[in-house]
């Protein structure tokens, strides 16, 4: 009587059932039409990489919807959206963020997402924390990654358009382990806003060096970090760590856009902060951050997002000084503000999303305890909309993470 052919373990049966996506859009004025819930098939394993049981995810949006998302849409509501992110982004659209009062030009209202996109608590990303459910058939026995390990996604190129209860991943190579001592809500924040802000770090770390070779040991670089949200509050704290051999050389500030910069002050000593209270003139900030900096500073970091954070950016900065912003802000300001930089001799630089390597680096540093990361709270996946709601009103402290299954 023939044998049944061998079937190999690892390749899970096929499962005909349905899991929750949650898909996250670039928020607008209407914020309950930018987040969709869906049931979605649960993805076949690929052959060379696996499935991931999703525990956490970091509340970031997605910039544009995907064609799925908008046929279930109004028309009105698509189109509305794009000129509505632009605008939040200082765009074409007239509107300046964190005018007193609401205001803006051209009389049209504040939306509210200015207040989360501004601070950098709310910002375009992709990140998942979770467990290896299935490995591929053709996965080798002594692959790095096993079943059950937890893991981070890298966000790669070509990553998922919402967030699901499972995710494949084509190959294991964009996986990165999780120690133990690594909760899973806190490795959701890795992926995109820490990695990020890491990059950004790095990118400062030669202009630092050239500033101190120049001015001798007793010399002093100053670097001025704008925004409370997950993204400042990761630079903070990556840059307090990346510097501290340089024997209090290198002097940090934070200008913070909401109260809870004094929380920060509390938190690291050798950090100043500025308010920067939208109640006072442009003149008067920038005289209160130039007084808190002892003079102008070398470089500034700044999540801010928007025309207004950048041009005061700018007027705090040194002849010769340097700002890093995120590449996707960075392309649509700077042809608003080549001229004003060049004008005061000063470059405006943008960083990309930082390389899974940096990410490996960053999950050992915060696994080890050289890294503490920033304040988090977790919702059920369920509360999506809330949690959009309330971080475009600028009502949670710190990062915001979704689970979507208790891993304990």
């Amino acid at each position: 009587m023939p044998s049944e052919p061998a079937v190999s373990p690892r390749k899970p049966p096929i499962m005909n059932k349905l899991c929750r996506q949650v898909s996250i859009e670039s928020p607008g004025p209407t914020i309950k039409d930018c987040v969709f819930s869906f049931e979605v098939p649960v993805p076949d394993v690929p052959p060379n990489g696996a499935r991931i049981r999703v525990v956490c995810a970091g509340a970031c949006y997605r910039i544009r919807r995907s064609p799925s998302i908008s046929s279930v849409s109004s028309t009105g509501s698509v189109s509305s959206l794009s000129t509505e992110l632009s605008q939040d982004l200082g765009l074409g659209g007239s509107v300046i963020s964190g005018l007193p009062g609401g205001a803006c030009l051209g009389g049209m209202p504040q939306s509210p997402a200015h207040h989360g996109v501004r601070d950098g608590a709310l910002f375009p990303g992709y990140e998942v924390a979770g467990i290896v459910e299935s490995l591929g058939a053709e996965v080798e026995d002594n692959a790095t990654i096993q079943e059950g390990d937890r893991v981070v996604l890298y966000p790669y190129d070509g990553v998922p358009h919402g967030y699901a209860e499972f995710i494949i991943v084509h190959e294991l190579k964009y996986l990165v382990k999780i120690p133990d001592s690594v909760p899973l809500p806190v490795a959701a924040m890795l992926p995109t806003g820490a990695l990020l802000a890491m990059n950004t770090v790095f990118n400062a770390h030669q202009y630092v060096e050239d500033i101190l070779r120049q001015r001798g040991e007793d010399g002093v670089c100053k670097i001025l970090i704008v925004g409370t949200g997950g993204l400042a509050l990761w630079a903070m704290r990556i840059a307090s760590h990346h510097f501290k051999d340089t024997k209090m050389r290198v002097q940090l500030t934070v200008a913070s856009l909401k109260d809870e910069g004094f929380l920060m002050a509390k938190e690291f000593k050798t950090v100043n902060v500025v308010q920067w209270s939208e109640d006072l003139y442009e003149r008067q900030l920038i005289e209160r951050t130039t007084d808190a900096c002892n003079g102008e500073v070398d470089i500034v970091i700044d999540f801010g997002t928007t025309s207004r954070s950048l041009h005061r950016s700018l007027q705090c900065l040194s002849k010769g000084g340097v700002v890093f912003m995120c590449s996707e802000v960075a392309e649509k300001l700077m042809p608003k503000f080549s001229r004003l930089a060049d004008e005061r001799q000063q470059r405006i630089k943008a960083v990309d999303m930082g390389t899974i390597e940096q990410l490996q680096e960053l999950v050992k540093l915060v696994g080890n305890g050289e890294i503490e990361p920033p304040p988090h709270t977790v919702f059920p996946a369920e509360e999506a909309c809330k949690v959009m709601e309330k971080l475009c009103n600028s009502e949670i402290q710190g990062r915001a993470i979704l689970q979507f299954y208790d891993a304990d």
